[in-house]
């Protein structure tokens, strides 16, 4: 009996190690301690303990059967709940990993997940330099990838959801023009909870303008739920002005870093605020628009692009401080999506992409040092989330539109990006990487409005 004993502690050490990693192998372990349940009774003298062909074959049959679903179990879990059991929405710890704490994994089901968002050339509200498998881009890969947080299982994307929460609200984007790029996203992905035929009749913008680039503001509005969805163009997010009296002549424009844009007053009674900047932040551009910093009344000619993108921050956050409703409105700020832009190609660092770059060793932040870590205070007084999309987005090459950008006629594209043939590497395809912003997005206002 001491011998039975010894194999089945034995048997309990190999197959305890449990948790859901080891469900696909209990079946095997039930299996071996069954069958050393048996040598052990044989050999103490119990002849009863018999086990007849049926019997094992029966056993064998339950231990396959369980291994085998217990392995699928094991791969459903870990697909469906991201190595998480609990929603990204259900407390703000998690809500503040799952941006920067996952994979991108390509969706089995993409074809069916992707319908129920929306799908290529389907959606009107898709500007027509992102609408790349309409401008001839070959391979659709880039649109079956999906983010998936390691702690926690994002909500799944309801459009209906969202509307009803949205209903008698305003969701108002202010940025660059990758911030519209994320607006055109939201919209696609709200219209889809819309019938077809009505769409065009109760989804409209408001001033009859249409979805292209703008120095203004756009704003459409969803009839059924008088809620609206606005994407206001700054930059910069600071006010863009006149340089101080006695500027030297180089000097055409000043950015006033300790004054929001002028616009302002028409965001702050949004519901849902939010923010992006970062592309514009850039010292070449800057110089060749004449435009210096400017804090307070002094000009600062030498102020370097990431102290002045850091003091332009603190600005916005003084702000919404001072003047946002922290009880009404839930005030988001998503970082910089990078560029992949390379010099020595001509700016054709995206051409030839197709698949992202899962191995996040070889992903170079050290490019992005002002714009990436932009120092927020994040106490739940502060009023500000940060939705940082950096490294993640990082990771996409290949879901920029490339030449496949309208630019110029499709018969001409080619993926070497010849002399003359512009490449857009900043800006992101439609359906796309915007979408796993917005399901993030998703989540931060599931948990604050929920």
């Amino acid at each position: 009996m001491e011998m039975a004993s010894a194999r089945r502690r034995a048997n309990k050490a190999q197959c305890g190690g449990g948790g859901d990693q080891q469900i696909a192998l209990w079946g095997a372990c039930v299996l071996l301690s069954a069958l050393s349940l048996l040598v052990a009774a044989a050999s103490s003298g119990f002849g009863a303990a018999r086990l007849t062909a049926r019997e094992v074959g029966a056993l064998v049959r339950a231990t396959t059967t369980a291994t085998t679903t217990g392995a699928a179990a094991v791969a459903t879990r870990a697909v469906n709940d991201g190595g998480g059991s609990r929603y990204c929405s259900d407390d703000d710890d998690l809500v503040r990993s799952m941006s920067v704490d996952g994979e991108w994994v390509r969706d089995a089901a993409a074809d069916r997940r992707r319908g129920a968002l929306y799908e290529p050339g389907q959606c009107p509200f898709v500007d027509v330099g992102f609408r790349c498998r309409e401008n001839g881009r070959p391979d659709g890969e880039y649109a079956k990838w999906r983010w998936r947080p390691r702690r926690c299982t994002l909500p799944s994307f309801d459009a209906t959801r969202l509307l009803e929460i949205l209903r008698n609200r305003r969701l108002v984007f202010v940025g660059d023009s990758i911030g519209r790029n994320q607006w055109e996203s939201m919209l696609c992905m709200l219209a889809s909870a819309v019938a077809a035929g009505e769409s065009s009749n109760s989804i409209y913008e408001e001033n009859g303008s249409p979805i292209t680039k703008h120095k203004g503001f756009l704003s459409f509005r969803f009839r059924d739920h008088n809620c609206t969805v606005e994407h206001y163009r700054s930059p910069y997010l600071v006010r863009r002005g006149r340089p101080p009296r006695r500027s030297p002549k180089r000097v055409g424009t000043t950015l006033q870093l300790d004054a929001m844009d002028s616009r302002a007053a028409r965001w702050k009674d949004a519901d849902i605020l939010v923010f992006n900047t970062g592309h514009w932040w850039n010292q070449e551009r800057l110089q060749r628009l004449g435009c210096y910093f400017q804090d307070g009344k002094k000009l600062r000619l030498n102020m370097s692009v990431e102290d002045a993108y850091q003091r332009a921050m603190n600005t916005l956050q003084k702000w919404i401080q001072k003047e946002v409703n922290a009880v009404k409105t839930l005030v988001v700020f998503r970082t910089y999506s990078p560029a992949h832009v390379r010099v020595t190609d001509g700016g054709g660092g995206c051409a030839a992409e197709t698949l992202p770059e899962l191995n996040t060793s070889r992903i170079a932040l050290h490019r992005w040092p002002g714009v990436l870590n932009p120092t927020f205070d994040e106490a739940p007084e502060k009023k500000l989330h940060v939705l940082n999309v950096t490294l993640m987005t990082a990771q996409r090459r290949d879901g920029h539109p490339s030449v496949y950008n309208n630019v110029v006629p499709s018969s001409s594209r080619t993926t070497a990006t010849p002399a003359g043939q512009r490449a857009d590497c900043s800006h992101w395809c439609l359906p796309g990487v915007p979408d796993a912003w917005n399901e993030l997005l998703y989540a931060l206002i599931v948990r604050r409005f929920s």
